[in-house]
């Protein structure tokens, strides 16, 4: 995104990524919903958390994951996987709260809003509604189009979404320490199903690294 003095820097969103934010959860309850052990959590800036193992490993697929608490709403970055777009995981963090989850990788978008574990919108942006659409299908595709041709990534649908909710993640509070762990795909609620699931929109690849 173009720096200015009024627009915060979110590279971090811009590259291969999932982001979560979830209303009234800890960090830890963040983790265990997405079906890590929070006790296995350190807190770690951005440097040191780079030093985990993640991407295809031996044992599969392994994200790294960092959370923290913004006022009411916790975030979980999400940096070589993409766990956090897939519905067993939303619907386990959205039950009795809601959530918001945006994903970009090489070769897909994805915005998505669920609460109480139901989706309520789902869709990739520029393509043709597939799941769920609502209010913020016009405000996603506006904050994109105002960024064409910049490689901005999905950094301005962050940034919509945090204006949204109040809060402010920026790069630099992104490269501060935060609880961080590693997570197996394996591990997660419950692996994709085929490239739809229940008419609630695409689908993301497994892994950045896989087939």
């Amino acid at each position: 995104m173009p720096a200015n003095e009024d627009a915060p820097s979110l590279d971090w969103a811009t590259a291969w990524m999932c982001v979560t934010f979830t209303r009234d959860l800890t960090a830890e309850e963040v983790f265990t919903r997405y079906g890590a052990d929070p006790s296995r959590s350190r807190l770690l800036d951005a440097d040191q958390a780079s030093e985990l193992p993640t991407g295809q490993l031996a044992d599969g697929a392994v994200s790294l994951l960092r959370s923290g608490s913004l006022g009411d709403w916790t975030f979980c970055i999400e940096e070589d996987g993409v766990i956090g777009s897939w519905p067993e995981p939303l619907a386990a963090l959205s039950r009795g709260t809601e959530t918001y989850s945006v994903l970009t990788t090489e070769g897909l978008d994805v915005f998505q809003h669920w609460r109480d574990g139901e989706c309520v919108e789902n869709f990739e942006p520029g393509m043709p509604p597939t799941g769920p659409t609502g209010p913020w299908r016009d405000r996603v595709e506006t904050a994109l189009a105002a960024h064409e041709g910049e490689g901005a990534g999905m950094a301005p649908v962050v940034a919509l979404v945090l204006g949204h909710l109040g809060i402010s993640l920026d790069d630099d509070a992104v490269a501060g320490p935060w609880p961080s762990l590693t997570l197996s795909e394996d591990d997660a609620p419950s692996a994709p199903r085929g490239h739809t699931y229940a008419g609630e929109g695409p689908v993301p690849p497994q892994s950045p690294t896989g087939n």
